[in-house]
């Protein structure tokens, strides 16, 4: 089965949270699901991240029941829910609350949904509902998901992935979303920034990985972009 048709699957598997109920769609395939014809070619992984605002959690709960007989809690972390199938892809729910430092963390605590809630995902705002396997979901809006990649601190092999998930988000970026980036990184406070210039340094000398976005053939956008935020001469990629 091919990745793209696991991705479609969970989604509808899915759709009894994704749709209606104001999660955002936050993780690794957002790239691919910006991607032209939503050809899904440009991250392989084994999940669907979930973005729950703290504020929709009661209504998300309230439709986990809907998810049983193609998912359920893993014993380990109930904020998991594992597919039945292995043609599904897991669900990963993850807390957000626009209220939080972008450098803080903690738990939602809860008997049925538990949530880790990251600091970073106060960066994301809602873009527009796309249709897609025959479920409306909700995406961020590219500039803040490409920013909650960059303005935390990443290290070894999980960090050089999450970074190769920014190059991806890069790569679908339209200029618009770029020139939102560029504002959204100067309202942050200078040590944030700090870690975005690192993190583009780092991606722009980070080697290929299987089932995700090459770098080699981009590190010159990585690097304009670069430019562009230390204002050295760069232009937009």
């Amino acid at each position: 089965m091919v990745f793209r048709d696991r991705l479609f699957a969970t989604i509808r598997a899915a759709r009894p949270v994704l749709d209606g109920t104001g999660v955002l769609v936050v993780g690794s395939e957002v790239p691919n699901l910006l991607e032209a014809g939503v050809s899904s070619t440009l991250v392989v992984s084994q999940d669907l991240e979930i973005g729950v605002p703290i504020d929709r959690h009661a209504a998300v709960k309230q439709r986990l029941p809907e998810l049983l007989g193609h998912f359920a809690p893993s014993a380990e972390e109930p904020s998991v829910w594992v597919p039945s199938s292995p043609n599904l892809l897991e669900l990963n729910f993850v807390g957000i609350d626009p209220a939080q430092d972008p450098a803080d963390a903690y738990v939602l605590e809860d008997d049925r949904l538990p949530l880790l809630v990251f600091g970073a995902l106060s960066l994301l705002e809602a873009g527009e509902a796309v249709e897609i396997a025959g479920t409306t979901i909700r995406m961020p809006r590219p500039a803040g998901l490409l920013l909650e990649k960059l303005v935390t601190d990443r290290t070894g092999e999980k960090g050089d992935r999450d970074l190769l998930v920014a190059l991806g988000l890069l790569l679908v970026a339209r200029p618009a979303d770029l020139e939102e980036l560029d504002g959204a990184y100067r309202r942050l406070r200078p040590e944030f920034q700090h870690f975005v210039r690192s993190n583009l340094t780092v991606l722009s000398l980070v080697g290929a990985r299987e089932g995700m976005p090459d770098p080699t053939p981009h590190r010159a956008a990585v690097a304009a972009l670069l430019g562009w935020l230390e204002r050295t001469g760069g232009t937009l990629p």
